[in-house]
């Protein structure tokens, strides 16, 4: 088996998921309890918070712990925007993000009457920073962009993003979805992020973990009430083993793009370069500032699934949109933005990689990709 899906989720490392039970049997108190037991699960808690504080570099932030990237991203996005909406109630973002996102800012936008502008996105799918600067207003109080698209993978100007709101919109949150970045491709070192979320599962973690961080003087309105856990914005009954398991994924995963990165990008441009040779096919990834694990094509003309599940077949398992779109069978809104025509946003395919695999593996993958297109275009 050939595992070309790690953007959607990947496998537990094996030390995550021992570690996972073996806290679950011992931490097993609540940690809101007074006895000794919560002690001592309450006290692994705030020793995990700052492992990953370090672990991560961001130690001028708080962690909440979340089910995961897309309830992290509820958080913030509701929280900072019905926070600050007695300032202002004008949110911005682009159209290229991760649903969670999207259906967040179209939901204020209904129940709450904020006023959503959409950055626009280049061919390549960069966001535009000269239109984010036209966009920004006196009462803009958040922006949300994405630190890598989960689809063509690629890289946003986080950077160059922060420095404009910084000047045209200082009092301005600015949000991060940073779950295909982590542990893949570094923030910048000067970045000047207020939130940041990031997933378990896509970096061998466990599903059901994950995290936002946000700087220590952000205030956002409580997402969840009712216990006053996670600096009472989400409350209910902390989960330890989640959290620990969170960090050594973390931990892992940070040590192999040290030690199998080069390979990995190896992989990856092996992969763009014998793609674009297979007639029909076209490479919607572009070749700079793009992520290292994500390749995205199309093939026009073809029923993108029948391809899917033919290379299924020979044990080669990829992905077509993003997981959370994929079985809605429209179009990818992501490469419409980009200015790709609607058959190729509705013949696209994602290739993502994890470490460990290298470019050994890319005969095997492209010859299965191209005897099945051939065979798929001598069909029509």
């Amino acid at each position: 088996m050939i595992y070309l899906d790690n953007s959607a989720t990947t496998k537990p490392y094996p030390e995550v998921l021992q570690v996972h039970q073996q806290v679950s049997e011992r931490f097993f108190g609540n940690p809101s309890s007074l006895h000794q037991l919560g002690i001592d699960a309450s006290r692994l808690l705030s020793e995990t918070r700052k492992q990953i504080l370090h672990y991560t570099g961001f130690t001028q932030y708080e962690i909440i712990f979340t089910s995961g990237a897309t309830e992290a991203n509820n958080i913030a996005i509701k929280g900072a925007a019905l926070a600050k909406m007695n300032r202002g109630r004008h949110i911005v973002t682009t159209a290229i993000e991760h649903p969670s996102v999207i259906e967040s800012f179209e939901q204020l936008k209904t129940l709450f009457g904020f006023d959503i502008s959409y950055i626009q996105v280049n061919e390549h799918g960069r966001a535009d920073m000269t239109h984010l600067k036209e966009v920004l207003r006196p009462d803009t109080v958040l922006v949300s962009l994405m630190h890598v698209n989960n689809e063509t993978g690629v890289i946003q100007p986080i950077e160059e993003a922060s420095s404009i709101i910084r000047k045209y919109a200082k009092e301005a949150i600015f949000h991060v979805d940073g779950v295909q970045g982590i542990g893949k491709v570094p923030l910048p070192k000067e970045m000047d992020i207020d939130l940041l979320t990031m997933s378990g599962h896509k970096i061998h973690g466990l599903k059901g973990t994950g995290a936002l961080f946000l700087k220590k003087e952000i205030i956002l309105a409580p997402f969840i009430t009712g216990g006053e856990q996670e600096l009472g914005l989400r409350s209910g009954t902390e989960n330890p083993a989640g959290a620990v398991s969170l960090a050594k994924a973390i931990k892992q995963s940070f040590e192999y793009l040290n030690k199998h990165h080069d390979e990995m990008i190896a992989l990856k441009t092996e992969l763009e370069q014998q793609l674009g040779k297979i007639e029909g096919v076209v490479i919607n990834t572009p070749l700079t500032h793009s992520a290292p694990h994500i390749v995205n094509f199309s093939v026009p003309g073809i029923q993108i699934e029948v391809l899917l599940h033919m290379l299924e077949k020979e044990g080669i398992y990829v992905s077509t949109t993003s997981a959370c779109s994929a079985k809605k069978k429209e179009p990818s809104r992501v490469l419409l933005a980009m200015g790709k025509s609607e058959e190729a946003a509705k013949s696209s395919m994602r290739i993502s990689l994890t470490y460990g695999q290298g470019p050994e593996l890319a005969p095997q993958i492209i010859t299965s990709i191209a005897q099945s297109v051939k065979k798929l275009k001598g069909m029509r």
